[in-house]
This record gives structure tokens, C-alpha cells and sequence, in this order.
């Protein structure tokens, strides 16, 4: 695990490119965290960091806490996250990280609880067919059909299909591609959608995955240079009826002579 940032989801909108290119965003806050703990492998058996995320007032806290935070002299937070690190020597305690984490990087992995759908039948949440809206077919058109078996083995298995509580899990998409970050606002633009509403906790971390993939950005930058390309090769080639034009200035010419 790398470490990551925990930020708040405030919603989507559109980026324009010069190009005219819009592309769908989704657009997160994310508050600088503090390291608050430094664990090490003498300790607990493994490297890792102890990070909190957004503040919190000293009254909120219960008495554990304020004095953890006491003991290590830095104001409380709301949330504590604990990220396996390979080298724990680049990380002292008292430290901040922001989206400078993500400097170089081009795809994230995000991490959120998806929005709570209550309870809900077999068509919404598993993408069951209705049955055929005709005669003869009476107040079970949107019926989950048959669910178990006859005497042998007669039971309904584990994790069949059935209607029930849908969303409200913690759900990972990964590879979604960082379109720009405003360091100043603490904002970072992700393209595509993110689990969860908004004001939801979201967790960012470095993409798992080694991807090589052309970026949008790049994509769009390349087509404009292609372009601009074609557009001095076409400005440079004289058209059919230009050169037919000169032809003819050079015959007038000619016969002068």
C-alpha cells in the first residue's frame, strides 16, 4: 500500500480545452494531512505512517484522544489513516503532505461508500428481465421467479440473487486520470465519475496498477499538433486553381516576349 490522501467530494463539472474539447470532472477538496505517527518494523513488526486528515475541536474529542494528541503535540483531527510505507525514512513526524503527492502522477485510485439505495428488487439490483406484460400474467411482472430447489436439497444457497439492500458499500475505481490540480484551493480534477455524493469521504492514493496509457491531455495536445501540421503543409502547397493561375501568367508572359 502507498500512502494516499483523504479529501472531501464537492461535485462534477466540464474542463474546456483551447482545442474546445469539454471532458466530464469530478472535483475533490483535499485538506493538507500531518504525520502523527511513524511506526517501524521494532515496533509493530511492519513500516508504516500514521496520518490525520480535516480538524476537529479539542471538545469532540474523548479523553484517549486528546491525550494521544497532547503526547504528540499537534493539533486533533478528525481522521486518523494508517498507510503501509516501503521506506519509512522519508517520513518524519510533524510533517505535511498535500496534493504534491501526486505531482508526477497521472492516474489515482480513489476509494468511497457508494450512495445508499435502501432496499431494493431483483431488477434494479441485479439487472433481472420482468416477465411478459400480457394477459395471463397477474401481478408479478416484476417478479424474481423461482429461488430454490425441491426436496433435495431444499434450501435457498448462499449469495443467490435476490432482492435486498443495495449501495452504501465501500467501493475502489481505479486509473482514473488526473485532468489538473490547483494547489493554491487545495483542488484536484479527476476524470469521470466517484463513488459516493457529495461531501462524501473520499480516499486517493497512487495507482496500483502500471498502466501505459496516453493520458487525454496528451491525446489532445498531440491532435493540435498534428493540426497546426497540416495546416502549414496545406498553406504551403498552392491549390489547383492557383496553379493553374500561374500557368497561364507564365504563357501571357511568354507571348509577350
Amino acid at each position: 500500500m502507498s500512502i494516499g490522501l483523504i479529501g472531501k467530494k464537492i461535485g462534477m463539472t466540464r474542463e474546456f480545452f483551447d482545442s474546445g474539447t469539454s471532458i466530464p470532472v469530478t472535483v475533490l477538496f483535499v485538506e493538507k494531512g500531518r504525520i502523527i505517527d511513524v511506526i517501524t518494523k521494532e515496533k509493530r513488526g511492519y513500516d508504516a505512517v500514521r496520518v490525520g486528515f480535516q480538524k476537529i475541536k479539542a471538545s469532540k474529542l474523548t479523553k484517549q484522544m486528546k491525550g494521544m494528541f497532547a503526547k504528540k503535540n499537534t493539533e486533533p483531527k478528525r481522521i486518523l489513516k494508517e498507510f503501509r510505507v516501503d521506506n519509512i525514512s522519508e517520513f518524519k513526524e510533524g510533517n505535511e503532505i498535500g496534493l504534491e503527492l501526486f505531482k508526477d502522477q497521472k492516474f489515482v485510485d480513489v476509494t468511497s461508500k457508494t450512495i445508499g439505495k435502501g432496499f431494493a428488487g431483483g431488477i434494479k439490483r441485479h439487472n433481472f428481465s420482468g416477465l411478459r406484460a400480457s394477459h395471463g400474467v397477474s401481478v408479478s411482472h416484476r417478479a424474481l421467479g423461482s429461488t430454490g430447489q425441491n426436496q433435495d436439497p431444499g434450501k435457498v444457497f448462499k449469495g443467490k440473487k435476490m432482492p435486498g439492500h443495495m449501495g452504501d458499500k465501500y467501493r475502489t475505481i481505479q486509473n482514473l486520470e488526473i485532468i489538473k490540480s490547483d494547489l493554491e484551493n487545495n483542488l484536484i480534477f479527476l476524470k469521470g465519475s466517484v463513488p459516493g455524493s457529495k461531501n462524501s469521504i473520499i480516499l486517493i492514493q497512487k495507482n496500483a496498477k502500471n498502466i501505459k496509457r496516453i493520458t487525454t491531455v496528451e491525446k489532445i495536445k498531440k491532435i493540435a499538433a498534428e493540426m497546426a501540421k497540416s495546416d502549414g503543409k496545406t498553406k504551403d502547397k498552392p491549390t489547383p486553381k492557383k496553379q493553374a493561375q500561374s500557368k497561364k501568367t507564365e504563357k501571357k508572359e511568354d507571348k509577350k516576349k
